[in-house]
């Protein structure tokens, strides 16, 4: 490091309608701050959150940072992480001379993260034995629940993490299945889970924090535990402010600072041949979400407590309850030049869009 050079951290993250998922990622930032303390620390959000991440980079700069090490607040890269935050920081770096932004790698499949992932189902199944009474580790089957993504890179790594927990665990048997994009999602996952036999399903959410998709997990999981009175369905917490978590962030910050973020582009589909995304190779490296950056700020005094969906942005229930109204998002809105813009910006079509246990699972039949 030079003399001149002044090192600051970024803590980058998708951002969430949910308050609470918001307050728990900015524990992160929190967490790092005690572990850096005569180092800056900052964090922002690509979506439905303030601050963004312009923001926090923003903060960095007046406190006469020269030099950022940006790490995204992501279990896997996929989209969010190899297209969509790069975009952020380069423009922003492109637009302040003098700053230099390094950009670290996911927090991946790690051990640290495979022993925090292990804590928080054996806390679960625990439990479970104290208020029901023990259910043998053979008699269990353990779902892991990914986020879902269009890069099956990432997707692998989910199901990675699962046969790590089962072989390290022990239990009958495993499955993975996901929130949302791939397949199969949650209720068909645990549909077919529920024909093998197994007197409790453990459902593990593999997220870092709270938020819609936590809750939506959860609400298939009751549904499909109505269907199936005989066996007992545990939900295991995610993984949240687990120690080893905060340990991954700090090594992650080490490598940006060594050099040494290296991320896995074997397998990533924007570079290589992998196999059903052949079309994707050396396409442009951009962000999805400018148009949707900052919105979702304004319910931490909703009536919810900040654990929601944003729902209660309903014009009509604002006004009830003398909240403050702001759309989630439109795609055509103006801008500061008084003209009405459409932004004609789309995620590249997934090819398995159809599949049956996929999102089309979601949609209700009349």
């Amino acid at each position: 490091m030079s003399a001149q050079e002044k090192i600051g951290i970024m803590v980058c993250g998708h951002g969430s309608r949910n308050q609470n998922a918001a307050k728990e990622f900015s524990s992160v930032a929190k967490g790092l701050k005690k572990l850096y303390p005569d180092t800056p620390v900052e964090y922002g959000y690509l979506e439905f959150c303030n601050p963004v991440i312009s923001d926090g980079l923003d903060k960095l700069r007046e406190q006469g940072v020269t030099r950022v090490l940006a790490v995204p607040g992501m279990l896997f890269a996929a989209g969010h992480a190899k297209n969509d935050i790069p975009s952020v920081l380069n423009t922003y770096q492109a637009q302040n001379d003098g700053m230099v932004i390094n950009y670290g790698r996911e927090l991946g499949v790690d051990l640290k993260m495979i022993r925090a992932a292990g804590a928080r189902v054996e806390e679960a199944v625990e439990a479970a034995n104290k208020e029901h009474g023990e259910v043998g580790k053979h008699e269990t089957l353990l779902m892991v629940v990914g986020r879902g993504s269009s890069d099956p890179d990432a997707n692998s790594n989910v199901a990675k993490i699962t046969r790590m927990l089962w072989e390290g665990l022990g239990f009958g048997w495993a499955d993975t299945c996901y929130s949302g994009v791939t397949f199969p999602l949650v209720a068909p996952g645990l549909k077919h889970a529920a024909k093998l036999g197994y007197k409790r399903i453990v459902v593990f959410p593999y997220f870092l924090f709270t938020g819609v998709l936590v809750k939506r997990i959860f609400s298939y999981t009751d549904e499909v535990a109505a269907l199936n009175p005989d066996i007992q369905f545990v939900k295991a917490g995610y993984l949240n402010d687990h120690s080893l978590v905060l340990d991954t962030f700090k090594d992650r910050v080490e490598e940006v600072k060594a050099g040494q973020a290296l991320m896995n582009c074997q397998l990533c589909k924007y570079r290589e041949q992998v196999l059903g995304f052949e079309d994707q190779v050396g396409l442009p490296q951009e962000s999805h979400h400018h148009h949707v950056e900052g919105i979702g700020g304004g319910l931490e005094d909703c009536p919810c407590n900040g654990d929601c969906d944003a729902s209660c942005r309903d014009q009509e229930f604002c006004e009830k309850h003398n909240l403050p109204f702001t759309p989630i998002h439109s795609h055509d809105h103006s801008h500061d030049d008084g003209h009405t813009h459409s932004h004609d910006h789309h995620h590249h079509p997934y090819p398995h869009a159809d599949h049956p246990h996929g999102p089309v699972s979601m949609t209700k039949k009349t």
